[in-house]
This record gives structure tokens, sequence and C-alpha cells, in this order.
């Protein structure tokens, strides 16, 4: 563009500050993006994890004794117990083998502990304090 018989353009100064600028924006904007993206993968888990809860108290309600004797073990190897087919439980990210009973106590209330599948940092409990995520 021309005005006045002289061309106008940006300075090489002055493109320099503009890929400052996007490259500071960048190095603030990536992690968070990151973090946010760990937490949706783990919503996943919280919500299988109370879908677990809830049959271990169903499960409670007509069988005490064997609801105890689930304390330890991982999801997968009693989810059909739980009313669960084999596949009720594998989500993108999370698998049943992820979730382990913990406790019962005595109304049925399940702990289940989450450990994190390859490519996960971290762990969470869901318990009668509510969903706990330690990264």
């Amino acid at each position: 563009m021309e005005k006045d018989g002289k061309k106008w353009a940006f300075t090489l100064v002055e493109m320099m500050a503009v890929i400052l600028v996007v490259g500071v924006l960048a190095a603030v904007a990536i992690p968070i993006v990151r973090s946010r993206t760990e937490q949706a993968k783990w919503s996943e888990a919280a919500a299988a994890a109370g879908s677990i809860r809830a049959a271990m108290r169903a499960y409670h309600a007509e069988d005490s004794a064997g609801a105890a004797a689930m304390v330890g073990s991982t999801v997968d190897t009693i989810q059909v117990a739980l009313g669960f087919a084999s596949g009720d439980l594998a989500g993108r990210y999370f698998q049943a083998d992820n979730f382990t009973i913990t406790n019962v106590d005595g109304n049925g209330n399940a702990t289940i502990t989450v450990a994190a599948p390859a490519g996960l940092t971290g762990s969470a409990i869901l318990s009668d304090a509510g969903w706990v995520y330690s990264p």
C-alpha cells in the first residue's frame, strides 16, 4: 500500500513483537488446556465409580456377607455379580480393572479406588466424603 509515495509495511521489529506475544500466550495456554483434558478424562472414572457404588449398595441389600467379601476385588472380577454386562464399564480411558472395592460399610456404601490407566497420572477415591482426585 502506498501513501504519499511511501510504501507501508511491517518492520522486522513489529513482526518479532507479534511472534513474541503469540509465544507467551501459547506457553501460558498449553498447560491449562492439558490440565483440563486430563480432568475431563477423570470425569469418566467418576461417573463409572458412581455406577459401581450404586450397584454395590443394591448388592449389599440382597447379600451383605457377599458384599463384604468383595472388599479388595477389582471390579472386572465381580462385575457380573454386580449386574454389569462385560462391556458396561469399558470406557474410552478406564476399564473395569481400574476400579477396586476397598471398603464396604454396614449400610452398603462402598469406597472405590481408581487407578490411572496408561497415559494418565494420579489416582482417585469415591467414598462417603465424595470424589477425591489426586494428580
